[in-house]
């Protein structure tokens, strides 16, 4: 692609992003080989434009015309800020009565320097929290590997979340198109074990961009409709901290792909290293700075640890933002 389009949002705006809170109409074009440019939103191309616009599908039910907030339980004994900390099946009731729209179950740390798990170890560790939970409220599987997921749709998982992008297993975009189901492809550069050792780009918000646009063709190409897939940047999966703020001051130029877009940056070491907190449990403001920074840019789903301070955090801007006249 030779220009890439960012849409602006600004109240009165004339156009809806991706059918949800906020208006805009004016665009950045972004190049390669030119300066960023603001333009009205009539000079993007009209398919663009157009999925700019569209509004996004429901996912397991949970509607993409505001935030929602996808809980986050590590079924883990080595997940990064609280792996073996806690009882899964206790913590995932713990953040569906804190009002999770969704809840987020994986049994693989996939923090950096992580070893792989294997299938029948990663199946043990989640397939008892997703069959407490999932008369409750949706479960997402977050596995990269296609018989975990098979067995977590089982369960009754209603989402596979793929931090690989479909990259670590062949057969995963298969199963996830004869489920039918939804599916969050992420993008990362390399594997868990090595993705931090020397990330490089190009030009990280453009590169990104491209991959996940392949990930998404790669998909369709398998018989999954581009409506049933989410996309996630991918912050903190090979990426240093320049990379990562980066992509979070530019986010919103991922409603270019059609999809709705899941962001993960709940503890995570950027945090750390902005805001001078080593400890992950300490991260919890800055958390909710940058998830409500994304929400200024039309980001769908937000997965977070702490529900219960997320869903304050949205409830205060809703009220602040809302228009009274």
């Amino acid at each position: 692609m030779s220009d890439y389009w960012r849409p602006i949002p600004e109240e009165g705006g004339a156009y809806p992003l991706a059918g949800g809170w906020l208006r805009f109409s004016r665009v950045e074009r972004l190049s390669r080989t030119a300066p960023p440019e603001i333009l009205p939103a009539e000079a993007a191309p009209s398919d663009l434009l157009a999925r700019l616009t569209a509004p996004r599908r429901d996912i397991c039910g949970i509607s993409m015309a505001n935030p929602s907030l996808m809980g986050i339980v590590n079924a883990t004994p080595d997940s990064f800020s609280d792996g073996g900390a806690y009882d899964g099946i206790a913590q995932a009731r713990l953040l569906a009565g804190a009002g999770a729209d969704m809840l987020d179950i994986g049994g693989e740390s996939t923090r950096p320097g992580a070893a792989e798990v294997s299938v029948t170890e990663e199946i043990a560790r989640i397939l008892p929290v997703i069959g407490a939970l999932r008369d409750r409220l949706p479960v997402s599987v977050d596995t990269r590997k296609a018989g975990v997921a098979r067995a977590a749709v089982a369960a009754g998982a209603g989402l596979i979340n793929d931090v690989s992008g479909f990259d670590f297993d062949p057969d995963l975009a298969g199963l996830v198109a004869e489920t039918g189901l939804p599916v969050c492809l992420m993008h990362a550069q390399g594997v868990p074990e090595t993705m931090q050792d020397d990330p490089h780009y190009g030009d990280v918000l453009l590169d990104v961009f491209d991959a996940l646009e392949a990930r998404v063709q790669r998909a369709e190409a398998a018989g999954i409709a581009r409506d049933r897939i989410m996309v996630d940047p991918g912050i903190g999966f090979g990426k240093t901290r320049a990379h990562n703020l980066a992509i979070l001051n530019r986010i919103g130029l991922y409603h270019g792909h059609g999809c709705a877009i899941l962001l993960g940056i709940s503890r995570k070491r950027l945090i750390g290293e902005v805001a001078g907190m080593d400890d992950p449990m300490a991260r919890g403001p800055g958390t909710l700075a940058l998830m409500l920074a994304a929400v200024g840019q039309g980001v769908q789903m937000h997965r977070v640890h702490d529900i219960a301070a997320a869903r304050q955090a949205l409830a205060l801007w809703r009220a602040a933002t809302e228009r009274t006249d």
